[in-house]
Parts: structure tokens; sequence; C-alpha cells
């Protein structure tokens, strides 16, 4: 029976260790606390926010703000719609880069070098809002749910990063073996490639949910009717409407009471709009270290 033999630690690396187990644990507790603050300040009096008296635990406790934010009808239609944005535009994104990034990782493509060239021209310079507004105008998408998903589907930069990792995961033997057997290059990359891009499939399809779902800017300039709008450009408006006038409040109580309900409003909109990225995060944790490291540093 083979006895194991431990190796004792040296003082140096016990000084390493605890340095590090203290820097990480600073590092967490500086993240972990603002979002404990937020939604503890979510349900807490507001007034005893802004007097500092709550910390870290909600100080008479209250829901008034959750309450007042969903009498807005608007904020579950605003919802559904960043999920369909969201779904459906990560879904259009990751398929026009995969479909994009292969073909560029390939040696064998006749003006890969010039191709490439003209992927990079728009990540250097912009065509600006306005002709991004008359393209969207004349193709007909203004007022359309297509006019947040179409314009901008294809990040440049996830491009490269997913041509990086199909030069660095998929060998050219495999390529050479399946053509033996006469596989067409589209079962090759539906039936090979894609099973085996998993985690690069994972990052871009977080990466482009997030930025679908956190987007509001171009909602405000492309939409005007109500029932499109996603879930941050309502809440953005819920926040401006219920901005208070010191000059058009005459009771100082009332004035009180709705800047009180004003902070309530801005903590809990905030819980609202990170739960489903923070819920979809644990889903692709797997894949996505793996992935993005991969596809961009190796090629």
């Amino acid at each position: 029976m083979a006895t194991k033999v431990r190796i004792r630690d040296t003082r140096s690396d016990r000084i390493y260790t605890a340095w590090t187990g203290i820097i990480l644990t600073l590092l967490t507790l500086s993240v972990l606390y603002p979002l404990i603050y937020v939604i503890s300040a979510s349900f807490s009096n507001p007034h005893a926010v802004n007097a500092g008296k709550m910390w870290l635990w909600p100080v008479q406790a209250t829901v008034d703000g959750y309450r007042t934010v969903f009498e807005y009808h608007q904020i579950v239609t605003g919802f559904l719609n960043s999920l369909f944005y969201a779904g459906v535009g990560a879904f259009i994104s990751v398929s026009l880069t995969l479909l994009a990034a292969y073909p560029l990782s390939r040696r064998d493509l006749v003006g890969r070098g010039p191709i490439m060239v003209f992927f990079l021209i728009p990540l250097v310079f912009s065509g600006g809002i306005i002709p991004t507004y008359l393209v969207v105008h004349d193709l007909g998408l203004l007022n359309t749910r297509w006019a947040l998903v179409i314009p901008g589907a294809v990040s440049v930069f996830q491009v490269i990063v997913t041509r990086t990792f199909f030069m660095a995961t998929i060998p050219e033997d495999l390529l050479e073996a399946t053509r033996v057997d006469g596989c067409s290059d589209f079962r090759f990359f539906f039936r090979m490639v894609l099973p085996l891009s998993k985690p690069i499939i994972a990052v871009n399809a977080l990466f482009y949910a997030v930025a679908q779902w956190n987007s509001w800017f171009n909602a405000l300039i492309y939409l005007t009717n109500e029932h499109l709008f996603p879930l941050q450009l309502v809440l953005r408006q819920i926040l401006i409407l219920n901005s208070v006038d010191p000059s058009q409040v005459s009771d100082a109580s009332l004035l009180a009471h709705q800047q009180a309900l004003q902070d309530l409003l801005k903590y809990g909109l905030i819980v609202i709009a990170s739960i489903p990225p923070l819920l979809a995060y644990p889903f692709v944790q797997k894949h996505f270290v793996k992935g993005f490291m991969v596809g961009s540093l190796k090629g």
C-alpha cells in the first residue's frame, strides 16, 4: 500500500496563500456588496436609506416600490419585448457570426485577406447615427421590431474571436478526413464544426443577448410605438416621468413622499432589469471561460 507523502508548505508559500485569500475576499466583497445593497434598498424605507441607516439588510421592509413599478402595464410589455429582442436577436447574431467566421478560418478561402480587411473597416470607422438612421428608414424598418435586431446584428469583434476559435480547435486533418468520405463543406460545418463549437456559441449568445437586453438608445431612435418599447426604454421613461421638480410641488410632505417613491422606483427597477442576465449566466458559465480564452488568445 502506497503511503501518501505530504509536502509541507514553506513560510513564503503560506504568506502568499494568505495574501491571495485576503485579496480575493476583498474583491468578492467589492462585487457582492453593491448588489446586496441595491436589493436591500429596494425593500427598505427610502428615508432610512437616505439617512444612512441601512448598511446591509433591509430596514423597515416595504414592497411599495415594486408595487408601484408593476402598476405600470408597460413594464410587462417591455419585459416580453426585451425577451424577444434578446432571444431572437441573439439567435440571428450568433448564426450570422458563425457563418461569417468559419469561412474566414479556412486557409483555402480565396481572397481571405481582402475579405478580412473588409470586415475590419467597420470596426475602425463608423457611419454615424444619421446615415444609419437613413439606411433603417429606406429599408422600411422604422417602428418595427426588426429595427432593433437587424442593424448591427454582427459584431466584428465577435467574428474575429470566433474565427480564432475555429482556427485553434478545428484541425484541417479532420476536414481532409471527412472529404475522403465525400462530406461537403456545409455538411461538415453542421455535423462536425457546430457540435465542437459549444463554448464559442455560448460566449456569443451571452454577449449578444446581454447587449440586446441592455440596449435602449436604438429603440429611442427607431421606435415610436410604445407597445414595441424594450424594458430598458420603459424603465428610462418611468424614471423620467417620476422625477420630482420642487418648483411644481408646494406641499413639503408631498415633495418628500414623491422623492422617497422615486428612490424606491430606482432601486426596484435596477433589480428587475438585472434578474434575466443573472439567471442566464450560470447556464453558459461552463463554456464561457473556455470559449472566450481559446477564441481570443490562440490563433
